[in-house]
């Protein structure tokens, strides 16, 4: 038989006094017993009481249930009870949450060994408003008549379960606007919160939507070619998500009326990405970030652009003939489209993972590398050492494994410079430029 996992406690624990926020986004304090905590809604220097979520050998997670001492720091959150699903740091203020960002990549790096000394922090003008992608998940809740009423609805962090919502302070209006005229068709329809998984919206800096409603049955018919026209959207479609998977995936499209495209423009390169592709979510701070990696890309050298994705770096910033690998197919087949529709037509595009990829790498480049929050393979670290190309540009989403990748470069690479890109405000997550160049 296997262990019995342990219970948690019914009421809140504590008093916990916190002690700082850690990469994640939790602030960090102890349970009167001495164990670790995490803790989401609390600040640095708060004494709280917590809900525990979850509760190991070593550590726990929860949630602040009461604050017993408010930090100075602390502000309201926009977005009520619901701040904590999306943008945990809605509770902190503005100035404070640009220290902590910082402090973070230093902490990343101080644990590697490494003072960072040439830093820069970029933040954008807004603060709210600046998401062009969110997936709604759906509540329903039965009155004593047993009507149900539909909802949009965002899982709680830190706990179990679901809530309502009207949307989030974090999204261009255009797709809170969007996602209740959905949800007041489908009120209007009868449909429940058990024949539905998400709705994906996303908008382009003209704020033309494409919204999916990704459905749990395959013969879903509630909607119309008449309902979809009368919404209005740049394009919408009902897809049919296999139920047994917990991600929304297509698995068949039931309808789809519009375009399926959104388009956008980068330092003024168009790009085009499908409502599901990825794309980036905050196009003027990551305009900021290209500007800023620019500089750093050596005059009469060859581009290398590894994890690509649709090519919005290579395109852009990378010369007439960049190199661009990328393994997604999706973002390869709208990479090809674009490059199609760009000047760069003289570009090769690598269908690979990088580490399959490595004959790429050579001396006398440029390598830009923007991996996913996992870091670099440790096969592209090696080929790097070895051919040792004069400058590489590392943009990465997670400062504690971009740091640890540097401390390997550093065997044969310096730091030139560092800087930290707030491209999601009122949220934990940062991105963080990282230019090495050769040691002489």
């Amino acid at each position: 038989m296997g262990m019995k996992r342990a219970k948690l406690p019914a009421e809140p624990v504590g008093p916990v006094i916190l002690e700082k926020l850690v990469n994640g986004g939790q602030a960090l304090g102890r349970l009167p017993d001495g164990k670790k905590v995490f803790v989401w809604g609390a600040l640095p220097g708060e004494t709280v009481m917590v809900r525990l979520a979850r509760s190991k050998r070593d550590w726990a997670e929860g949630a602040a249930a009461t604050v017993v001492q408010p930090s100075p720091e602390r502000i309201a959150p926009r977005d009520g009870e619901g701040y904590l699903s999306t943008s945990p740091w809605q509770i902190l203020d503005e100035s404070a949450e640009l220290h902590w960002k910082q402090q973070l990549i230093r902490d990343a790096f101080a644990q590697q060994g490494i003072t960072l000394e040439d830093e820069r922090f970029t933040n954008g003008d807004s603060w709210y408003g600046y998401r062009n992608k969110v997936e709604f998940s759906w509540y329903g809740q039965t009155d004593d008549a047993g009507r149900e009423q539909l909802d949009l609805a965002f899982f709680r962090r830190g706990s179990k379960g679901k809530l309502p919502v009207e949307g989030t302070s974090l999204a261009r209006e255009s797709i809170n606007q969007a996602a209740r005229q959905i949800r007041d068709l489908l009120r209007a329809k009868g449909v429940t919160a058990r024949a539905l998984k998400t709705l994906l919206i996303r908008c382009n800096q003209q704020d033309a939507v494409t919204a999916q409603l990704y459905v749990k049955d395959d013969d879903f018919a509630a909607i119309t070619e008449t309902d979809a026209k009368d919404l209005g959207l740049h394009g919408f479609s009902v897809i049919f998500s296999n139920p047994k998977s917990p991600a929304s995936v297509i698995t068949k499209v039931l309808g789809h009326w519009g375009s399926e495209y959104l388009e956008d423009s980068l330092l003024g390169t168009t790009f085009r990405y499908a409502t599901e592709g990825f794309f980036q979510v905050n196009l003027p701070v990551y305009e900021q970030a290209l500007l800023a990696m620019r500089q750093w890309i050596l005059p009469d050298t060859p581009v290398l652009d590894m994890y690509s994705g649709v090519g919005s770096i290579g395109l852009t910033i990378g010369g007439s003939a960049p190199t661009m690998v990328e393994l997604n197919r999706a973002c390869v087949l709208e990479m090809e489209r674009n490059v199609q529709a760009s000047s760069k037509t003289a570009a090769t595009i690598v269908h690979a993972a990088s580490e399959d990829a490595l004959d790429h790498i050579t001396a006398g480049q440029t390598v830009i590398v923007d991996p996913p929050r996992a870091g670099l393979h440790a096969d592209v670290t090696a080929r790097l050492l070895d051919q040792r190309p004069p400058s590489i540009i590392y943009l990465s989403c997670n400062p504690s494994t971009q740091a640890r990748d540097v401390a390997l470069l550093q065997a044969g690479y310096r730091i030139e410079t560092s800087h930290g890109f707030n491209f999601f405000p009122r949220t934990p997550h940062i991105e963080s430029l990282i230019v090495l160049s050769t040691l002489a």
